[in-house]
């Protein structure tokens, strides 16, 4: 079972997102077990103070080392009387870049992932200091929290666990399963507002489609993330059809063109 603690000032951004859809699933399932504790628990004034002024003088608040300790004490006094080892992690721009491999290797572990979620200015820099938790980045933006990007690395790990998408082959197809984007996809109805449906799509014949998809999500990267395919050792095949797309204009290759390669 993959297991996280989530460490928040804000439990309610968290917990509805845990109850709906494939997470929601996945814990009914026994797969996944997710459980939000609000530091504000973990203060010991009638307040609940968990911020304060930044030494210094500065705009906005700084969380409170204290009751981030507490916290760890009490998830590290229970961790161990269980016979497990614990694994923190702190979603902040300091961190590595987060990618499909790190996601993968999460749901991995088995050990109990901890995630701290910073709030306003920023975390007193003392937990850092004595934690040294393992920071994560999901992207060169600013956010105003850890939850969405807590949520983010849930649901990317939890997914990759066996048995928690209805249909294994989804994670084989999907986008970054091996470096590149994904395909485009189309449903009923055939045609939509004058916009139609590829005809090698409707032929029936999989391996043409299979090549039409491989292509596509060539194209598709190539346009759009050259980047993935930089230091990527391409197959025999790859290499066929993206130098189909060169030869063709790459840059004017329709996603919706329909060609079969």
């Amino acid at each position: 079972m993959l297991r996280f603690d989530v460490l928040t000032l804000f439990p309610d951004m968290i917990s509805p997102v845990l109850g709906q859809s494939i997470l929601k699933r996945a814990q009914e399932k026994g797969l996944l077990d997710v459980r939000v504790h609000n530091l504000r628990d973990f203060t010991e004034d009638r307040h609940k103070t968990a911020d304060d002024l930044p030494y210094g003088g500065g705009a906005g608040m700084v969380m409170k080392a204290e009751p981030i300790f507490r916290a760890i004490d009490a998830l590290t006094e229970e961790t161990q009387a269980d016979g497990d080892e614990m694994r923190l992690l702190f979603p902040t721009p300091h961190g590595r870049p987060f990618s499909q491999d790190y996601a993968r290797r999460l749901a991995e572990e088995r050990r109990r992932m901890v995630i701290l979620c910073g709030h306003y200015e920023g975390v007193d820099e003392r937990v850092r200091t004595a934690l040294s938790p393992e920071e994560v980045s999901v992207g060169d933006y600013v956010l105003t929290g850890g939850e969405l990007p807590a949520l983010i690395l849930i649901d990317a790990a939890a997914r990759l666990v066996p048995g928690v998408l209805g249909d294994p082959d989804s994670l084989i197809e999907e986008s970054f399963s091996d470096s590149l984007l994904e395909y485009p996809h189309y449903t009923r109805p055939v045609e939509v507002r004058g916009l139609g449906v590829p005809e090698v799509l409707l032929s029936g014949h999989h391996e043409v489609i299979r090549l039409w998809r491989r292509k596509q999500a060539l194209c598709s990267t190539y346009l759009r993330r050259p980047d993935l395919l930089r230091d990527r050792v391409l197959t025999s095949e790859d290499r066929r059809l993206l130098d189909e797309l060169i030869s063709e204009g790459v840059s004017t290759v329709s996603m919706r063109s329909g060609e079969e390669g």
